[in-house]
Protein backbone atom coordinates (compact mmCIF):
# COMPACT_ATOMS: atom_id res chain seq x y z
CA UNK A 1 0.00 0.00 0.00
CA UNK A 2 3.05 2.31 1.12
CA UNK A 3 4.69 1.72 -2.61
CA UNK A 4 1.20 2.36 -4.23
CA UNK A 5 0.61 5.57 -2.43
CA UNK A 6 4.44 6.60 -3.05
CA UNK A 7 4.16 6.06 -6.88
CA UNK A 8 0.74 8.02 -7.08
CA UNK A 9 2.82 10.59 -5.49
CA UNK A 10 5.19 9.96 -8.31
CA UNK A 11 2.77 10.48 -11.35
CA UNK A 12 0.57 13.09 -9.59
CA UNK A 13 3.09 15.50 -7.17
CA UNK A 14 0.04 17.81 -5.87
CA UNK A 15 -1.91 15.00 -4.72
CA UNK A 16 -0.76 15.78 -1.34
CA UNK A 17 -1.41 19.23 -1.39
CA UNK A 18 -5.07 18.96 -2.66
CA UNK A 19 -5.64 16.17 0.38
CA UNK A 20 -4.51 18.43 2.78
CA UNK A 21 -6.33 21.29 1.38
CA UNK A 22 -9.46 19.08 1.24
CA UNK A 23 -9.22 17.93 4.35
CA UNK A 24 -9.04 21.68 5.80
CA UNK A 25 -11.79 22.34 3.28
CA UNK A 26 -13.93 19.77 4.70
CA UNK A 27 -13.50 20.38 8.43
CA UNK A 28 -14.59 24.06 7.56
CA UNK A 29 -17.72 22.66 6.19
CA UNK A 30 -18.42 20.38 9.06
CA UNK A 31 -18.58 23.14 11.38
CA UNK A 32 -20.65 24.93 9.51
CA UNK A 33 -22.91 21.79 9.03
CA UNK A 34 -23.00 21.85 12.60
CA UNK A 35 -24.47 25.21 13.46
CA UNK A 36 -26.06 26.56 10.25
CA UNK A 37 -29.72 26.85 10.02
CA UNK A 38 -31.65 23.84 7.88
CA UNK A 39 -28.37 21.19 8.08
CA UNK A 40 -28.07 21.79 11.52
CA UNK A 41 -31.71 20.05 12.06
CA UNK A 42 -31.62 16.11 12.99
CA UNK A 43 -34.09 15.00 10.55
CA UNK A 44 -31.05 15.90 8.17
CA UNK A 45 -28.68 12.92 9.10
CA UNK A 46 -25.32 12.67 9.09
CA UNK A 47 -25.14 9.60 6.33
CA UNK A 48 -26.91 13.24 4.08
CA UNK A 49 -24.22 15.60 5.61
CA UNK A 50 -20.66 13.94 4.91
CA UNK A 51 -21.28 13.02 1.25
CA UNK A 52 -22.81 16.47 0.95
CA UNK A 53 -19.78 17.85 2.12
CA UNK A 54 -17.03 15.75 0.29
CA UNK A 55 -19.32 17.06 -2.80
CA UNK A 56 -19.46 20.53 -2.19
CA UNK A 57 -15.36 20.47 -1.39
CA UNK A 58 -14.72 18.99 -4.14
CA UNK A 59 -16.59 21.77 -5.88
CA UNK A 60 -15.20 24.33 -3.94
CA UNK A 61 -11.32 23.10 -3.58
CA UNK A 62 -10.31 24.48 -7.32
CA UNK A 63 -11.77 27.82 -6.79
CA UNK A 64 -9.62 28.44 -3.64
CA UNK A 65 -5.89 27.61 -5.41
CA UNK A 66 -4.42 25.18 -2.73
CA UNK A 67 -1.14 25.53 -4.48
CA UNK A 68 -0.62 29.26 -4.04
CA UNK A 69 -1.33 29.20 -0.34
CA UNK A 70 1.92 28.35 2.43
CA UNK A 71 1.54 24.91 4.44
CA UNK A 72 1.50 25.84 8.04
CA UNK A 73 3.38 24.29 10.74
CA UNK A 74 0.83 22.40 12.65
CA UNK A 75 -2.16 20.21 10.63
CA UNK A 76 -4.08 19.65 13.58
CA UNK A 77 -4.25 22.86 14.65
CA UNK A 78 -5.34 23.89 11.32
CA UNK A 79 -8.06 21.66 11.01
CA UNK A 80 -9.46 22.21 14.29
CA UNK A 81 -9.68 26.35 13.39
CA UNK A 82 -10.99 25.97 10.03
CA UNK A 83 -13.69 24.20 12.41
CA UNK A 84 -14.43 26.89 14.68
CA UNK A 85 -14.56 29.04 11.52
CA UNK A 86 -17.00 26.97 10.00
CA UNK A 87 -19.66 26.79 12.84
CA UNK A 88 -18.90 30.68 13.51
CA UNK A 89 -20.24 31.41 10.47
CA UNK A 90 -23.17 29.07 10.83
CA UNK A 91 -23.79 30.25 13.91
CA UNK A 92 -24.37 33.90 12.82
CA UNK A 93 -26.86 32.98 10.28
CA UNK A 94 -28.91 31.02 13.01
CA UNK A 95 -28.79 33.70 14.89
CA UNK A 96 -30.92 34.79 11.84
CA UNK A 97 -33.61 32.79 12.08
CA UNK A 98 -33.98 32.02 16.02
CA UNK A 99 -35.87 35.37 16.26
CA UNK A 100 -38.41 33.55 14.38
CA UNK A 101 -38.42 30.63 16.76
CA UNK A 102 -38.71 33.31 19.32
CA UNK A 103 -42.03 34.90 17.99
CA UNK A 104 -43.69 31.72 17.54
CA UNK A 105 -42.49 31.05 21.77
CA UNK A 106 -44.16 34.71 22.41
CA UNK A 107 -47.45 33.79 20.28
CA UNK A 108 -47.60 30.33 21.61
CA UNK A 109 -47.49 30.75 25.67
CA UNK A 110 -50.26 33.78 25.02
CA UNK A 111 -52.47 31.70 23.49
CA UNK A 112 -52.31 29.55 26.33
CA UNK A 113 -50.70 26.45 23.64
CA UNK A 114 -47.58 25.80 26.17
CA UNK A 115 -49.20 21.84 27.24
CA UNK A 116 -49.90 21.42 23.71
CA UNK A 117 -46.43 19.89 23.17
CA UNK A 118 -45.28 16.98 21.21
CA UNK A 119 -41.31 15.20 20.76
CA UNK A 120 -39.53 16.97 18.30
CA UNK A 121 -36.87 14.68 16.56
CA UNK A 122 -34.92 17.59 15.89
CA UNK A 123 -34.25 19.17 18.73
CA UNK A 124 -35.11 15.61 21.08
CA UNK A 125 -37.05 18.05 23.50
CA UNK A 126 -40.57 18.66 23.86
CA UNK A 127 -41.98 21.49 21.99
CA UNK A 128 -45.36 22.81 21.06
CA UNK A 129 -47.38 22.36 17.73
CA UNK A 130 -47.52 26.18 16.92
CA UNK A 131 -43.95 26.73 17.48
CA UNK A 132 -42.80 23.96 15.01
CA UNK A 133 -45.22 25.23 12.50
CA UNK A 134 -44.17 28.40 12.35
CA UNK A 135 -40.17 27.49 12.76
CA UNK A 136 -41.01 25.39 9.60
CA UNK A 137 -42.43 27.93 7.80
CA UNK A 138 -39.59 30.09 8.70
CA UNK A 139 -37.32 27.84 7.15
CA UNK A 140 -38.82 27.40 4.27
CA UNK A 141 -39.05 31.17 3.64
CA UNK A 142 -35.51 31.30 4.72
CA UNK A 143 -34.84 28.48 1.73
CA UNK A 144 -37.02 30.71 -0.82
CA UNK A 145 -35.37 33.98 -0.59
CA UNK A 146 -32.07 32.35 -0.88
CA UNK A 147 -30.43 32.07 2.35
CA UNK A 148 -28.53 28.40 1.31
CA UNK A 149 -26.59 30.54 -1.50
CA UNK A 150 -26.12 33.38 1.25
CA UNK A 151 -24.71 31.08 3.60
CA UNK A 152 -22.52 28.74 0.81
CA UNK A 153 -21.31 32.32 -0.59
CA UNK A 154 -20.04 33.30 3.26
CA UNK A 155 -18.18 30.51 3.58
CA UNK A 156 -16.47 31.07 0.34
CA UNK A 157 -15.77 34.79 1.31
CA UNK A 158 -14.13 32.88 4.49
CA UNK A 159 -11.18 31.73 2.81
CA UNK A 160 -10.49 35.28 1.83
CA UNK A 161 -10.33 36.42 5.35
CA UNK A 162 -9.15 33.45 6.78
CA UNK A 163 -7.31 31.10 4.74
CA UNK A 164 -7.37 27.24 5.22
CA UNK A 165 -3.72 26.59 6.24
CA UNK A 166 -3.62 30.12 8.44
CA UNK A 167 -2.46 29.47 12.20
CA UNK A 168 -3.62 32.94 13.77
CA UNK A 169 -7.57 33.39 13.79
CA UNK A 170 -8.86 36.92 13.18
CA UNK A 171 -11.97 37.13 14.78
CA UNK A 172 -12.25 40.98 14.72
CA UNK A 173 -12.33 40.71 10.84
CA UNK A 174 -13.78 37.18 10.65
CA UNK A 175 -17.00 38.42 12.87
CA UNK A 176 -17.94 41.96 13.97
CA UNK A 177 -19.24 42.83 17.46
CA UNK A 178 -21.38 45.47 16.41
CA UNK A 179 -23.12 43.18 13.88
CA UNK A 180 -23.27 40.17 16.46
CA UNK A 181 -24.76 42.48 18.67
CA UNK A 182 -27.66 43.38 16.36
CA UNK A 183 -28.50 40.11 15.67
CA UNK A 184 -28.88 39.40 19.28
CA UNK A 185 -31.14 42.44 20.02
CA UNK A 186 -32.77 41.64 16.64
CA UNK A 187 -33.97 38.10 18.19
CA UNK A 188 -36.20 39.93 20.64
CA UNK A 189 -36.92 42.81 18.61
CA UNK A 190 -38.52 40.59 15.63
CA UNK A 191 -40.46 37.81 18.25
CA UNK A 192 -42.50 40.74 19.07
CA UNK A 193 -42.67 42.09 15.94
CA UNK A 194 -44.32 38.89 14.67
CA UNK A 195 -45.87 38.07 17.92
CA UNK A 196 -47.30 41.98 18.60
CA UNK A 197 -51.20 41.01 16.93
CA UNK A 198 -51.54 38.30 18.61
CA UNK A 199 -50.19 39.74 22.53
CA UNK A 200 -52.41 43.29 21.61
CA UNK A 201 -55.60 41.10 20.74
CA UNK A 202 -55.08 38.55 23.51
CA UNK A 203 -54.31 42.02 26.15
CA UNK A 204 -57.21 43.23 24.73
CA UNK A 205 -59.35 39.99 25.75
CA UNK A 206 -57.29 39.98 29.30
CA UNK A 207 -58.31 43.43 29.62
CA UNK A 208 -62.48 43.00 28.48
CA UNK A 209 -62.67 39.72 31.19
CA UNK A 210 -61.37 41.90 33.83
CA UNK A 211 -63.91 44.28 33.37
CA UNK A 212 -66.64 41.53 33.12
CA UNK A 213 -65.12 40.15 36.55
CA UNK A 214 -65.44 43.68 38.35
CA UNK A 215 -69.05 43.91 37.00
CA UNK A 216 -69.85 40.48 36.94
CA UNK A 217 -68.14 38.82 39.83
CA UNK A 218 -70.01 35.33 39.22
CA UNK A 219 -69.07 35.13 36.36
CA UNK A 220 -66.10 32.70 36.11
CA UNK A 221 -63.80 34.43 34.05
CA UNK A 222 -60.77 32.24 34.67
CA UNK A 223 -62.31 29.28 32.75
CA UNK A 224 -63.26 31.43 30.10
CA UNK A 225 -60.14 32.92 29.20
CA UNK A 226 -59.04 29.39 28.58
CA UNK A 227 -61.69 29.00 26.06
CA UNK A 228 -61.42 32.43 24.35
CA UNK A 229 -57.58 32.80 24.38
CA UNK A 230 -57.12 29.64 21.94
CA UNK A 231 -59.75 30.95 19.47
CA UNK A 232 -58.96 34.45 19.38
CA UNK A 233 -55.61 33.93 18.71
CA UNK A 234 -55.91 31.34 16.00
CA UNK A 235 -58.58 33.85 14.33
CA UNK A 236 -56.02 36.29 14.19
CA UNK A 237 -52.77 34.27 13.47
CA UNK A 238 -54.82 33.30 10.50
CA UNK A 239 -55.43 36.74 9.26
CA UNK A 240 -52.09 38.11 9.68
CA UNK A 241 -50.12 35.14 8.46
CA UNK A 242 -49.54 36.52 5.04
CA UNK A 243 -48.09 39.51 6.93
CA UNK A 244 -45.90 37.69 9.34
CA UNK A 245 -44.54 36.01 6.22
CA UNK A 246 -44.04 38.87 4.34
CA UNK A 247 -42.27 40.60 8.19
CA UNK A 248 -40.28 37.24 8.28
CA UNK A 249 -39.41 37.89 4.31
CA UNK A 250 -37.88 41.42 4.59
CA UNK A 251 -35.82 40.09 8.10
CA UNK A 252 -34.06 37.73 5.93
CA UNK A 253 -33.44 39.86 2.94
CA UNK A 254 -32.36 42.34 5.22
CA UNK A 255 -29.40 40.54 6.06
CA UNK A 256 -28.73 38.99 2.27
CA UNK A 257 -24.95 40.84 2.63
CA UNK A 258 -23.93 39.83 5.62
CA UNK A 259 -24.25 36.00 6.23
Amino acid sequence: MDNLLSELMKIFPDMNMYLMAGTLVFARLIGFFRCAPIFNRKDFPSLVKIPLAIIVTIFMLPFLSPEKIVQCDSFALSIVLNIAVGAMIGYMAQLITIAVDCGAEMINMQMGLSSATVLDPTTSSQVSILTNIISVMGILIFITVGGVYWMFNALLKSFEIFPMFASHLPIAELIKMDLLIKLSSNTLYMGLQIASPVLLATLAQDIILGVISRTAPQVNVFQLSFLFKPVLGAAILIWIMPMIMNVIEEYFVQFASII
